[in-house]
Protein backbone atom coordinates (compact mmCIF):
# COMPACT_ATOMS: atom_id res chain seq x y z
CA UNK A 1 0.00 0.00 0.00
CA UNK A 2 1.60 3.28 -0.93
CA UNK A 3 1.11 6.66 0.69
CA UNK A 4 -0.36 9.14 -0.47
CA UNK A 5 1.23 12.76 -0.82
CA UNK A 6 -1.02 15.20 0.40
CA UNK A 7 -0.57 18.78 -2.29
CA UNK A 8 1.96 20.92 -1.17
CA UNK A 9 1.93 25.02 -1.70
CA UNK A 10 -1.87 24.88 -3.93
CA UNK A 11 -4.35 27.12 -4.03
CA UNK A 12 -6.56 24.95 -1.32
CA UNK A 13 -4.30 25.29 1.22
CA UNK A 14 -5.60 27.76 3.72
CA UNK A 15 -3.12 29.59 6.04
CA UNK A 16 -3.67 28.11 9.36
CA UNK A 17 -0.35 28.99 10.22
CA UNK A 18 -1.33 32.89 9.81
CA UNK A 19 -4.75 32.41 11.65
CA UNK A 20 -2.75 30.93 14.75
CA UNK A 21 -0.50 33.70 14.64
CA UNK A 22 -2.79 36.22 14.61
CA UNK A 23 -5.11 34.50 17.40
CA UNK A 24 -1.57 34.71 19.58
CA UNK A 25 -0.77 38.15 18.59
CA UNK A 26 -4.74 39.65 20.23
CA UNK A 27 -4.32 37.26 22.78
CA UNK A 28 -0.96 38.73 23.82
CA UNK A 29 -2.44 42.30 23.04
CA UNK A 30 -5.52 41.71 25.35
CA UNK A 31 -2.55 40.58 28.19
CA UNK A 32 -0.81 43.89 27.62
CA UNK A 33 -3.83 45.79 27.63
CA UNK A 34 -5.47 44.22 30.91
CA UNK A 35 -2.02 43.62 33.02
CA UNK A 36 -0.51 46.75 34.07
CA UNK A 37 2.86 44.95 34.35
CA UNK A 38 2.97 44.22 30.68
CA UNK A 39 1.24 47.64 29.77
CA UNK A 40 3.97 49.40 31.34
CA UNK A 41 6.74 47.43 29.94
CA UNK A 42 5.33 47.91 26.37
CA UNK A 43 5.23 51.33 26.70
CA UNK A 44 8.71 52.02 27.79
CA UNK A 45 9.94 49.20 25.06
CA UNK A 46 7.64 50.83 22.63
CA UNK A 47 9.95 53.80 22.76
CA UNK A 48 12.59 52.48 20.52
CA UNK A 49 10.00 51.72 17.61
CA UNK A 50 10.99 54.63 15.89
CA UNK A 51 14.62 54.32 16.58
CA UNK A 52 14.56 50.67 15.00
CA UNK A 53 12.74 51.62 11.41
CA UNK A 54 14.52 54.47 10.78
CA UNK A 55 17.80 52.95 11.46
CA UNK A 56 16.18 49.74 9.04
CA UNK A 57 15.09 51.95 6.42
CA UNK A 58 18.19 54.23 6.28
CA UNK A 59 20.77 51.16 6.29
CA UNK A 60 18.91 49.19 3.70
CA UNK A 61 18.45 51.83 1.35
CA UNK A 62 22.38 52.63 1.67
CA UNK A 63 22.83 48.70 1.34
CA UNK A 64 20.78 48.71 -1.80
CA UNK A 65 22.54 51.07 -3.40
CA UNK A 66 26.11 50.19 -2.35
CA UNK A 67 25.21 46.71 -3.60
CA UNK A 68 24.19 47.77 -7.36
CA UNK A 69 27.14 49.51 -7.69
CA UNK A 70 29.38 46.66 -6.31
CA UNK A 71 27.26 44.56 -8.39
CA UNK A 72 27.62 46.81 -11.58
CA UNK A 73 31.55 46.62 -11.13
CA UNK A 74 31.74 42.76 -10.51
CA UNK A 75 30.13 42.54 -13.82
CA UNK A 76 32.03 45.03 -15.75
CA UNK A 77 34.24 44.61 -18.88
CA UNK A 78 37.37 45.63 -16.28
CA UNK A 79 38.94 42.53 -14.56
CA UNK A 80 40.53 45.11 -11.87
CA UNK A 81 37.17 45.97 -11.02
CA UNK A 82 36.08 42.68 -11.03
CA UNK A 83 38.58 41.49 -8.85
CA UNK A 84 37.70 44.85 -6.27
CA UNK A 85 34.50 43.90 -6.29
CA UNK A 86 35.07 40.38 -5.33
CA UNK A 87 37.09 40.98 -2.69
CA UNK A 88 34.66 43.29 -0.77
CA UNK A 89 32.60 40.96 -0.90
CA UNK A 90 34.05 38.02 -0.05
CA UNK A 91 35.54 39.97 3.03
CA UNK A 92 32.74 41.62 4.23
CA UNK A 93 30.35 38.31 4.06
CA UNK A 94 33.32 36.54 6.27
CA UNK A 95 33.19 39.07 8.99
CA UNK A 96 30.18 38.23 11.71
CA UNK A 97 27.92 41.48 11.76
CA UNK A 98 28.50 42.16 15.31
CA UNK A 99 32.23 42.17 14.80
CA UNK A 100 32.01 44.29 11.63
CA UNK A 101 29.57 46.53 13.70
CA UNK A 102 32.54 47.38 16.63
CA UNK A 103 34.98 47.94 14.06
CA UNK A 104 32.92 50.49 12.18
CA UNK A 105 31.97 52.07 15.85
CA UNK A 106 35.30 52.32 17.16
CA UNK A 107 37.83 51.85 14.47
CA UNK A 108 36.04 53.11 11.42
CA UNK A 109 34.78 55.76 12.64
CA UNK A 110 38.08 57.41 14.38
CA UNK A 111 40.12 56.68 11.45
CA UNK A 112 37.46 58.45 9.43
CA UNK A 113 37.23 61.24 11.81
CA UNK A 114 41.27 61.41 11.51
CA UNK A 115 41.67 61.26 8.06
CA UNK A 116 38.77 64.31 7.88
CA UNK A 117 41.11 66.57 10.09
CA UNK A 118 43.99 65.60 8.19
CA UNK A 119 42.41 66.40 5.24
CA UNK A 120 41.07 70.22 6.53
CA UNK A 121 44.03 71.37 8.48
CA UNK A 122 44.73 74.19 6.01
CA UNK A 123 41.45 75.12 6.58
CA UNK A 124 41.76 74.65 10.17
CA UNK A 125 44.73 77.16 10.74
CA UNK A 126 43.17 79.70 8.45
CA UNK A 127 40.39 79.43 11.18
CA UNK A 128 38.08 78.31 8.62
CA UNK A 129 36.82 75.17 9.48
CA UNK A 130 36.63 73.30 13.59
CA UNK A 131 38.29 69.97 13.61
CA UNK A 132 35.62 66.96 14.05
CA UNK A 133 35.74 65.10 17.45
CA UNK A 134 35.29 61.51 17.65
CA UNK A 135 31.98 62.20 19.59
CA UNK A 136 30.56 64.00 17.07
CA UNK A 137 29.75 60.88 14.85
CA UNK A 138 26.91 59.60 16.54
CA UNK A 139 26.75 55.76 17.52
CA UNK A 140 23.37 55.90 15.78
CA UNK A 141 24.88 56.38 12.05
CA UNK A 142 28.03 54.59 13.20
CA UNK A 143 25.56 51.85 13.48
CA UNK A 144 23.66 52.17 9.86
CA UNK A 145 26.99 52.34 8.57
CA UNK A 146 27.88 48.94 9.60
CA UNK A 147 24.78 47.18 8.84
CA UNK A 148 24.79 49.04 5.61
CA UNK A 149 28.35 48.04 4.31
CA UNK A 150 27.47 43.93 6.11
CA UNK A 151 24.13 43.56 4.09
CA UNK A 152 25.83 45.53 0.74
CA UNK A 153 27.93 42.47 0.24
CA UNK A 154 24.63 40.25 0.47
CA UNK A 155 23.21 42.17 -2.08
CA UNK A 156 25.30 42.59 -4.40
CA UNK A 157 25.12 39.24 -5.13
CA UNK A 158 21.09 39.02 -5.21
CA UNK A 159 21.59 41.61 -7.91
CA UNK A 160 24.25 40.11 -10.14
CA UNK A 161 22.01 37.15 -9.84
CA UNK A 162 19.34 38.86 -11.38
CA UNK A 163 21.00 40.31 -13.85
CA UNK A 164 23.17 37.35 -15.01
CA UNK A 165 19.54 35.59 -15.31
CA UNK A 166 18.21 37.97 -18.10
CA UNK A 167 18.60 36.03 -20.93
CA UNK A 168 21.93 37.28 -23.49
CA UNK A 169 20.14 37.05 -26.87
CA UNK A 170 17.88 40.14 -25.51
CA UNK A 171 20.88 42.23 -24.78
CA UNK A 172 22.24 41.15 -27.84
CA UNK A 173 19.11 42.57 -29.55
CA UNK A 174 19.24 45.91 -27.46
CA UNK A 175 22.18 46.35 -28.57
CA UNK A 176 21.77 45.70 -32.06
CA UNK A 177 18.88 48.15 -31.48
CA UNK A 178 21.71 50.43 -30.76
CA UNK A 179 20.73 51.08 -26.87
CA UNK A 180 23.49 52.73 -25.06
CA UNK A 181 24.88 50.77 -21.78
CA UNK A 182 22.69 52.52 -19.38
CA UNK A 183 19.08 52.47 -21.50
CA UNK A 184 20.52 48.67 -21.71
CA UNK A 185 20.42 48.10 -18.24
CA UNK A 186 16.88 50.66 -17.61
CA UNK A 187 14.69 49.43 -20.09
CA UNK A 188 15.57 45.70 -20.76
CA UNK A 189 17.69 44.15 -18.09
CA UNK A 190 16.54 45.99 -14.90
CA UNK A 191 12.89 45.17 -15.79
CA UNK A 192 13.19 41.68 -15.98
CA UNK A 193 15.90 40.97 -13.05
CA UNK A 194 13.75 42.48 -10.50
CA UNK A 195 11.36 39.39 -10.98
CA UNK A 196 14.40 37.57 -9.46
CA UNK A 197 15.54 40.04 -7.12
CA UNK A 198 12.86 40.68 -5.18
CA UNK A 199 12.39 37.47 -3.41
CA UNK A 200 15.63 37.22 -1.87
CA UNK A 201 15.95 41.51 -1.42
CA UNK A 202 12.71 41.53 0.67
CA UNK A 203 13.87 38.58 2.69
CA UNK A 204 17.27 40.61 3.18
CA UNK A 205 14.83 43.77 4.53
CA UNK A 206 12.81 41.51 7.29
CA UNK A 207 16.10 40.24 8.33
CA UNK A 208 17.62 43.89 8.74
CA UNK A 209 14.52 44.70 11.09
CA UNK A 210 16.14 41.82 13.27
CA UNK A 211 19.68 42.37 13.12
CA UNK A 212 19.24 46.40 13.99
CA UNK A 213 18.73 44.63 17.34
CA UNK A 214 22.53 44.62 17.14
CA UNK A 215 22.94 48.25 17.65
CA UNK A 216 21.43 48.00 21.08
CA UNK A 217 25.24 47.03 22.18
CA UNK A 218 26.06 50.57 21.41
CA UNK A 219 23.46 52.08 23.47
CA UNK A 220 21.36 53.09 20.84
CA UNK A 221 18.01 53.43 22.07
CA UNK A 222 15.88 50.69 19.70
CA UNK A 223 13.61 48.37 21.30
CA UNK A 224 16.02 45.79 21.91
CA UNK A 225 18.59 48.51 24.11
CA UNK A 226 15.06 49.83 25.88
CA UNK A 227 14.18 46.49 26.75
CA UNK A 228 17.67 46.11 28.61
CA UNK A 229 17.82 49.23 30.38
CA UNK A 230 14.03 48.23 31.55
CA UNK A 231 14.74 44.40 32.75
CA UNK A 232 18.10 45.73 34.29
CA UNK A 233 16.55 48.18 36.52
CA UNK A 234 13.16 45.99 36.98
CA UNK A 235 14.24 42.66 37.38
CA UNK A 236 11.14 41.75 35.39
CA UNK A 237 13.04 39.68 32.35
CA UNK A 238 10.44 37.25 31.63
CA UNK A 239 7.63 39.84 30.71
CA UNK A 240 10.34 42.54 29.18
CA UNK A 241 11.69 40.04 26.70
CA UNK A 242 8.53 38.24 25.78
CA UNK A 243 7.35 42.17 24.76
CA UNK A 244 10.36 42.32 22.75
CA UNK A 245 10.07 39.75 21.06
CA UNK A 246 6.38 40.46 20.72
CA UNK A 247 7.04 43.20 18.88
CA UNK A 248 9.80 42.27 17.09
CA UNK A 249 7.04 39.48 15.79
CA UNK A 250 4.29 42.23 14.71
CA UNK A 251 7.21 44.20 12.77
CA UNK A 252 8.98 41.10 10.62
CA UNK A 253 5.51 39.13 9.72
CA UNK A 254 3.44 42.07 8.82
CA UNK A 255 6.69 43.13 6.66
CA UNK A 256 6.81 39.86 5.28
CA UNK A 257 2.96 39.44 4.47
CA UNK A 258 3.15 43.05 3.17
CA UNK A 259 6.10 42.29 0.60
CA UNK A 260 4.32 38.74 -0.09
CA UNK A 261 1.60 41.04 -1.40
CA UNK A 262 3.16 43.53 -3.06
CA UNK A 263 5.74 40.49 -5.08
CA UNK A 264 2.26 38.37 -5.68
CA UNK A 265 0.76 41.86 -7.61
CA UNK A 266 4.08 42.20 -9.40
CA UNK A 267 3.93 38.59 -11.10
CA UNK A 268 0.64 39.10 -11.85
CA UNK A 269 1.55 42.15 -14.22
CA UNK A 270 4.47 40.58 -15.49
CA UNK A 271 2.67 37.09 -16.14
CA UNK A 272 -0.27 39.57 -18.18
Amino acid sequence: MGFQTLPRGGKGDYPWWLVALCVSAVVLAAVIFFNGIYAQVFLTVANGIGVTIFVTLVAFCLATLLGLGIALLGLSDSNALRQISRFYIEVIRGIPMLVLLFYIAFVGAPGFVAAYNWLITPLTRAGLAEPLLVRDFSLMWRAIMALTIGYSAFIAEIFRAGIQSVDKGQIEASKALGLSRVQRFRLVVFPQAIRVIFPPLSNDFVAMVKDSSLVSVLGVADITQMGKVYASGSFRFFETYSIVAYIYLILTIGLSLMLRSFEKRMRRKTER
